[in-house]
C-alpha cells in the first residue's frame, strides 16, 4: 500500500516530459495521459501492479464479478462515479474491457486520469457504447502553459463538464502563501477561459494545502481568492480528513463550491481503505451534500490490491448513500 503521506499518483512527476508531449500534439489531454501513465500508473503504485500487468487479467476468473457481489451490482442508482485511477492497471491492459466491467458493476460516471494512449473521439465512442459518461478529467497544471484551446477541444469531445488540476508539486506550491495567491489568480484565468467554452474548472486537494503557511491555510486562501463563477473544488474526503479538517465546516462556510468529491476511505491506521470498510462517516458527510453542491461523487482508492473487489465494494456503499 502506498504511503498516504505522499500521493503515489504523482510519484516521479518532476520533469518536462509532460510539456514536451504537449508541444508535439494538438491534444494535450491525450498526450499528457501517456506521461501520466508513465509517471503515475507506472510509478510507486503502478510498479506494485507489474505482476498484475504481466498476467492475462481478462481471462482470469478473479477479474469476474462473483456471486457474492451479484446482489450489490448492476442496478444504477443516482449518480455513481468512479475515478479510473483506481483501475489504472486494468485500463493499461485493455480499456474497452475495463469500461465494460465498470458499467457492469453499475457505475454511470467516470473521471479520467489520463487517456491511456487513446484518442478522445475513440474513448467517447467506447463510453457511449457502454452507456457511460465522463463528466470530469484530471490534467496537470503545466498542461495549461500553452493555452486552453486544445484542452477545450478534447474535453468537449469527451463530454467532460469539468477539467480538474489534481496536484501541485513541491516546486509548484512553493514555501510562501504568496504562491497560493498567485495560483488563485491563475485558477481564475483558467476557469474563466473554460467557462467561456461551457466548461468548468476545479482544483483537487491533498493534505498539504491545509498545512499552515505564513500563518495561513493555503486551501482557505484558494477558496477566498478564487471567483466562484470560475473555480470550484473537488474535495478529496480522505486527504481532507487526513489533514484533520472537517468537510462539513467547509460546506457550511463555502456552500455550493464542492460539486465534485473523491469518496475515499481510511483505515484505523490512517491508510487507504475500500470505501465502506474504513472509519470515515460518509453518511454524515452525504447528509450535507446539498449544502456542498455535490453533483458528481467518485469512488477512489489510490492503491487497491484487488481493484475489482474495491470498485464493487465502493459501488455498493455509494449506492446505499445515494438511494
Amino acid at each position: 500500500m502506498s504511503d498516504p503521506k505522499r500521493p503515489s499518483l504523482f510519484t516521479e512527476h518532476r520533469n518536462t516530459s509532460v510539456l514536451t508531449a504537449l508541444q508535439k500534439t494538438s491534444s494535450p489531454i491525450a498526450t499528457s495521459s501517456l506521461s501520466r501513465r508513465q509517471f503515475l500508473g507506472f510509478g510507486a503504485a503502478g510498479l506494485a501492479g507489474a505482476a498484475l500487468l504481466s498476467s492475462p487479467l481478462f481471462s482470469n476468473p478473479a477479474f469476474a464479478l462473483t456471486a457474492d457481489n451479484a446482489a450489490t451490482v448492476g442496478k444504477r442508482v443516482g449518480k455513481t462515479g468512479l475515478q479510473l485511477y483506481t483501475v489504472r492497471d486494468l485500463m493499461a491492459e485493455n480499456v474497452a474491457k475495463t469500461l465494460k466491467l465498470v458499467a457492469k458493476v453499475g457505475y454511470q460516471e467516470l473521471e479520467f486520469a489520463g487517456y491511456f494512449e487513446h484518442k478522445p473521439k475513440d474513448l467517447r465512442a467506447m463510453l457511449d457504447g457502454e452507456g457511460l459518461t465522463a463528466p470530469s478529467c484530471h490534467l496537470p497544471i503545466e498542461a495549461f502553459d500553452n493555452g486552453t484551446d486544445a484542452i477545450i477541444e478534447a474535453a468537449l469531445t469527451m463530454g467532460h463538464q469539468y477539467v480538474v488540476i489534481p496536484y501541485l508539486t513541491e516546486q509548484q506550491r512553493g514555501t510562501s502563501i504568496v504562491t497560493y495567491q498567485k495560483l488563485a489568480a491563475r485558477f481564475n484565468q483558467i476557469g474563466e477561459a473554460l467557462h467561456k467554452a461551457g466548461l468548468k474548472f476545479a482544483y483537487h486537494n491533498h493534505d498539504f494545502e491545509f498545512q499552515l503557511t505564513d500563518n495561513q491555510v493555503p486551501y482557505d486562501v484558494l477558496l477566498a481568492q478564487t471567483d466562484p463563477r470560475y473555480v470550484t473544488m473537488e474535495l478529496d474526503l480522505f486527504w481532507t480528513i487526513k489533514a484533520k479538517r472537517d468537510p462539513l465546516a467547509y460546506f457550511a462556510k463555502h456552500p455550493g463550491r464542492f460539486p465534485l468529491w473523491h469518496v475515499k476511505d481510511m483505515d484505523s491506521a490512517g491508510n487507504f481503505a475500500d470505501v465502506g470498510k474504513g472509519t470515515i462517516d460518509f453518511k454524515a458527510i452525504f447528509a450535507k451534500s446539498d449544502v456542498a453542491g455535490l453533483q458528481h461523487p467518485f469512488i477512489e482508492h489510490d492503491a487497491a490490491k484487488d481493484p475489482v473487489a474495491t470498485i464493487t465494494q465502493g459501488f455498493a456503499t455509494l449506492k446505499s448513500l445515494r438511494s
